[in-house]
């Protein structure tokens, strides 16, 4: 059997993942408007009305903007930790019961054929999440929105088979950056806020040197950050431990704003 995954959005401005094995069609986040969560859908052959659910990580609008749409129209059911719950029902409009699931960290379930295990991130969220999936032996991992690195997000993610890392932003452009205020900056830069370029790359040492094949850097900052960089500074400190991408390893870039490509993950049984 084979896992595929395909980022449709990743960025400061709205996120959402799609995840496939076997029959059961999962989407992470919905944090864009509806008609173009569709549209990204839509270009990789997926209809919206076969997928098994919609995983929330947490509940900021760039992860949930089109959730409650979606849940409505095609009668999805929308899983979410308890305090997530909370924080977002005032966002996504009325979910009906029978639509509205509630997970725990660390709790492992099965949606379908896949596997689901939530695991607690350090975000300023109320009760934020996130997942690695599991297709038979193969698995998938995203761990956005981290103020910082932990061993335990280290140990739940380790292994994967495929890993979308956030890689928010450089640290001298947030600085440097003139419409964000100080709070905002000290939010960012915080232990509860978002992963920067070097704090990813670090991070993709240890998971690379763990068994991971993949990885996609993910939740790039509109204003703080660029693809060309944030590549740029992984590829460069993966080389200082002679880690060559491209060749070790694959290391590509989900974009904030057009649908990435469908990467298709195979047992190598």
């Amino acid at each position: 059997m084979e896992m595929y995954f395909c980022p449709l959005f990743s960025g400061s401005s709205g996120n959402a993942l799609f995840c496939q094995y076997g029959n059961t069609r999962l989407l992470i986040d919905a944090g864009k408007p509806g008609r173009q969560l569709e549209e990204a859908m839509g270009s990789i052959g997926v209809d919206p009305g076969t997928l098994s659910g919609i995983l929330i990580t947490h509940e900021h609008s760039d992860h949930i903007h089109g959730a409650g749409i979606l849940s409505r129209k095609y009668h999805l059911p929308l899983y979410a930790t308890p305090g997530t719950w909370a924080a977002m029902e005032g966002k996504i409009g009325k979910i009906q019961p029978e639509f509205r699931r509630e997970i725990q960290a660390e709790r492992d379930f099965y949606l379908g054929e896949m596997g689901v295990v939530p695991f607690p991130i350090p975000h300023d969220a109320a009760d934020p999440v996130g997942f690695r999936l599991y297709g038979g032996s193969l698995s998938i991992a995203t761990a956005t929105d981290l103020g910082h690195f932990s061993r335990y997000v280290y140990d739940q993610i380790a292994g994967s088979d495929l890993i979308l890392l956030e890689s928010n932003h450089d640290p001298d452009m947030l600085r440097a950056n003139p419409h964000y205020n100080a709070l905002l900056k000290a939010r960012i830069l915080g232990d509860h806020g978002h992963l920067s370029n070097e704090s990813c790359a670090e991070a993709l040492l240890r998971l690379v040197a763990a068994g991971t094949g993949t990885v996609l850097l993910g939740h790039l900052s509109g204003e703080n950050n660029t693809p060309e960089l944030a590549r740029r500074v992984s590829t460069e400190i993966l080389a200082r431990e002679g880690i060559t991408a491209g060749k070790d390893m694959r290391l590509d870039v989900a974009l904030r704003d057009r649908t990435g490509m469908v990467y298709t993950i195979r047992s190598k049984e």
